[in-house]
């Protein structure tokens, strides 16, 4: 086969690592992708958002099978244009996108076909916003509808954090257009996960759950970013647990998307917020998560090409997967000044010695090949700018291996997080 995989991050790093492994994958494309992704896909120049250009350069290729990784290309209607031309590709169409590129859209879809979800409120004005927040108190949640790069979301201990959201979001447009809608819901208080399964439209196969950082700072402090690290398995998703999140959550939209006539194909990537009462949905999105793919690639026992193709073509329902029990971890390295303005243009050094330490793999996000000074180097090109994972046999073992290779980075321009890991370490420790 020849694939094209959609986009630049460590999540399309992970994705083509894997892909590229696979003996069915004849040659492998990445558009725009990364210095890291060239080192096993055919890098081309085009944007992830330029959907004319990336529906060219799949016929000009002669591509068997497009992956889109980011959401932006699939809210856009990227699979439907591709489709259209007689490509294959995996991804949901922009109507089932919906899911991710308007909460709004995605909180009605839970109320119609009761799935468990925080209690909320949809506004276009910030008063009427303003007015639900102050009968309900906080803490309360506000979030844009739109697509905001995972950061379009406030989990406000006060009132008047709230409403200052709802300004910053509606008045000040720091999402852009994501503000003009917002959904204002309930703080629910419990542990997160995120859980993923492969569907075809109508079969739903779970792959592993994953738990995500998404605050900037160590014990979860700070502003909300797309994902200081992660690690897979999440203890709190065993199997009981997942037995109840695909009857209750996954199945009930797979069934509810497909009466509502636009059946959904691609990757649900459930946000899960878990209690004593169980498990609540936070959000859905349409993609592999960033950074959870990265631990879920590394899981993988199984070729992963089959079952992407399978879930485009419609037969997940004869197809299953196997993991290694051994977790993974990815630490994510981001630039000085994230999730504000990132340092751009920064020297990052040794990369060959943190890929060397036992376990590790370097995944590229926010990178750049530059010449300076007659060497060729790589320099920080975003916000997250690399992956640092890690396998092994125990959480706390794969924590201090990804550390090790931290370390060994020679950055002085980036940052990480020292305590990815945590709640799966300490449940290890407590079992000792």
């Amino acid at each position: 086969m020849r694939v094209l995989v959609v986009g630049s991050g460590g999540r399309e790093h992970a994705l083509c690592w894997k892909i590229a492994d696979s003996p069915l994958c004849d040659a492998l494309f990445c558009a725009p992708g990364n210095p890291g992704i060239a080192d096993v896909a055919t890098c081309v120049p085009v944007a992830a958002n330029d959907l004319p250009g990336l529906v060219a350069l799949a016929q000009r290729e002669k591509i068997d099978l497009v992956v889109v990784g980011p959401e932006d290309p699939l809210v856009a209607g990227l699979v439907d244009r591709l489709n259209d031309v007689g490509i294959k590709a995996f991804g949901p169409s922009a109507a089932a996108a919906r899911l991710e590129g308007s909460k709004a859209f995605m909180k009605d879809f839970f109320a119609r076909h009761n799935i468990p979800t925080a209690r909320y409120a949809r506004f276009t004005d910030p008063a009427s916003a303003k007015a639900y927040i102050q009968k309900n108190g906080a803490p309360i949640v506000v979030k844009t509808s739109g697509l905001a790069a995972g950061k379009g979301v406030t989990v406000a201990q006060s009132v008047a954090e709230a409403e200052s959201a709802v300004d910053s979001m509606m008045v000040e447009k720091i999402f852009g257009d994501a503000g003009n809608e917002i959904v204002v819901e309930e703080f629910l208080a419990g542990e997160e996960a995120s859980f993923f399964a492969l569907v075809d439209g109508e079969t739903a196969l779970p792959l592993v759950a994953a738990q995500d950082h998404k605050a900037v700072g160590d014990g979860d402090t700070g502003p909300n970013t797309g994902g200081m690290g992660a690690y897979s398995p999440a203890p709190i998703v065993d199997a009981a647990m997942q037995e109840r999140v695909m009857r209750d959550i996954i199945l009930p939209t797979v069934r509810g998307m497909a009466a509502d006539g636009c059946p959904f194909k691609g990757v649900l990537f459930a946000g899960l917020m878990i209690d004593a009462k169980g498990p609540k949905t936070l959000e859905f999105n349409v993609r592999f998560g960033d950074p959870e793919c990265q631990t879920l690639m590394l899981r993988l026992k199984s070729d992963l090409l089959p079952a992407l193709v399978a879930a485009a073509d419609e037969q997940l329902k004869y197809f299953d997967l196997q993991w290694s029990d051994d977790p993974a971890l990815v630490v994510v390295m981001a630039a000085n000044g994230y999730p504000g303005t990132p340092a751009k243009g920064t020297v990052i050094g040794s990369l060959d010695k943190a890929a060397a330490v036992e376990g590790v793999s370097v995944f590229h996000a926010g990178t750049k090949a530059e010449t300076r000074d007659g060497k060729n180097v790589i320099v920080a090109n975003g916000g997250r700018v690399l992956g640092i994972a890690a396998t092994a046999k125990t959480v706390t073992e794969a924590q201090a291996r990804a550390y090790r290779a931290v370390d060994a980075i020679n950055w002085a321009g980036g940052f990480c997080r020292r305590d990815i890991g945590w709640r799966a370490a300490a449940r290890e420790k407590q079992k000792v």
